[in-house]
């Protein structure tokens, strides 16, 4: 957590401002590709260990609760534990979702039992993009578990109300029903 501290301190905030303020008083045309390799290359590290620290977390965390499950090339973790009989989800279809959304501490964010369902088109950013990919492996009455780090949620910010920055959330997912349009 000091290293982390450390580099967000050190490196991270400094970076984002000079950013900000390199954006705010010079021109794209003036900064050398010098300057943005300065950058890049700490930013790159960076993420890349907060990365690796939060599928550390995750695989820790599945392993205390007993729950088998499988990992995509971009970090999402899976696990389809009730399969339905419906038409499989692709993009541009739109979803009916019935949820809870949960931090690895157990606390509640979202839930469907208190907002009612959510409808949203499947792969044109309306949800996070964790959430996006995880519907596209599901058909119409699976029920699933999707465990989204920072970079497939909310990233640095969290979403500025129930979800802390950083936070890897989980998904209970049931995917109640899949249309081609809104209004159906």
């Amino acid at each position: 957590m000091k290293i982390l501290k450390l580099v967000v301190t050190f490196i991270v905030i400094p970076s984002f401002y000079g950013l900000l303020f390199q954006g705010c008083t010079s021109s794209p045309d003036v900064r050398s590709d010098k300057e943005i390799e300065e950058y890049h290359e700490p930013l790159m590290k960076v993420n890349k260990y907060l990365v690796k620290r939060d599928a550390k977390k995750i695989e820790s965390y599945t392993r205390q609760m007993n729950w088998n499950m499988k990992q995509t090339k971009t970090g999402l973790w899976y696990m389809i534990y009730k399969e339905g009989t419906g038409s499989h989800a692709s993009k541009d279809m739109y979803a009916t979702v019935s949820y809870s959304v949960k931090l690895l501490d157990g606390i509640t964010c979202y839930s469907t039992d208190s907002l009612g369902p959510e409808t949203f088109r499947i792969g044109q950013n309306e949800v996070e993009s964790g959430l996006d990919e995880g519907i596209l492996m599901m058909c119409e009455g699976d029920k699933a578990r999707f465990i989204l780090p920072p970079h497939l949620a909310h990233g640095l910010l969290g979403d500025r109300k129930k979800i802390p920055p950083l936070s890897i959330i989980i998904y209970d997912i049931e995917l109640v029903k899949l249309t081609e349009n809104s209004r159906e």
